[in-house]
C-alpha cells in the first residue's frame, strides 16, 4: 500500500501530462497557481502543479499513517518537489521540474554510498533492508551496497539522457512515469538473482 501511494504521483502527473494541450497557458492548475505558462509546454507545467498537489496530500496521509514521522528519503524527496517544483511553475521553465528526479537519485545514492562511513554502527543501509535474507561478511555488504548505490546513479544518468538529450526529452515524462520503476524493479530482480547462492532461506 505504501509503494502505491509513492508512485501515485507520478500516475497523476502522467494523467495530466497526456491529457493537457502543450499549448493551453490557461489551464485551471496554472491559473490556480498564478503561473504565466510556457509557450508549448504548459502540458508539463500542469502536470508539475498535479504532482506537488499530490505529493503533498499523499504524504500528509503517509505522515498520518506512520504515527506522525516520516522517513528521511521521503523529507527528502518531498523537499526537492517543492523547490524544484516551485521553480519551474515561478519561472514558467521546464528545465527545472526535469532536474528534479536527477537530483533526488544522486542525493539517495551518495546517502547509501557514505552510510558505512558515517553511521554509528558503521554498516551500510543495504543491510538493514536485507540482512534478513541474505548472509554475506562485512565485505561482501560493502559490494552489494556498491550495486544498490549504481541504481541510482545510473537512474540519475536515464533522466538526465530522456530529460535533455533524447529527441529534445519528448519522451520524458513516459520515462518518468513508467520507465523509472521499470528499471527499478529490473535492477532489483537483476541483483537478486545474482545474490540468490546467499538466501538465508532456499525459499
Amino acid at each position: 500500500m505504501k509503494a502505491l501511494l509513492d508512485y501515485l504521483p507520478l500516475i497523476i502527473f502522467f494523467y495530466f501530462y497526456k491529457t493537457t494541450d502543450p499549448k493551453d497557458s490557461h489551464h485551471p492548475l496554472l491559473e490556480l497557481v498564478g503561473s504565466a505558462g510556457n509557450t508549448d509546454q504548459n502540458h508539463i507545467l500542469v502536470a508539475t502543479c498535479a504532482l506537488l498537489i499530490a505529493t503533498l496530500i499523499v504524504y500528509a496521509s503517509l505522515f498520518v499513517f506512520q504515527k506522525f514521522k516520516l522517513e528521511k528519503t521521503q523529507w527528502f524527496i518531498i523537499i526537492m518537489s517543492l523547490v524544484f517544483g516551485g521553480i519551474t511553475l515561478a519561472l514558467s521553465d521546464v528545465t527545472y521540474i526535469k532536474m528534479k528526479a536527477i537530483i533526488i537519485n544522486v542525493g539517495i545514492g551518495i546517502g547509501f554510498l557514505l552510510t558505512p562511513y558515517f553511521t554509528k554502527d558503521k554498516q551500510p543501509i543495504i543491510k538493514k533492508l536485507f540482512d534478513s535474507v541474505l548472509t554475506f561478511d562485512d565485505r561482501g555488504w560493502i559490494k552489494l551496497n556498491w550495486v544498490w548505490c549504481g541504481q541510482f546513479f545510473i537512474l540519475a544518468g536515464l533522466h538526465f539522457f530522456f530529460g535533455f538529450i533524447y529527441m529534445q526529452g519528448k519522451y520524458w515524462g513516459e520515462f518518468t512515469a513508467f520507465g523509472d520503476i521499470i528499471f527499478t524493479l529490473s535492477y532489483l530482480a537483476l541483483m537478486l538473482l545474482s545474490v540468490r547462492k546467499h538466501f538465508k532461506s532456499p525459499e
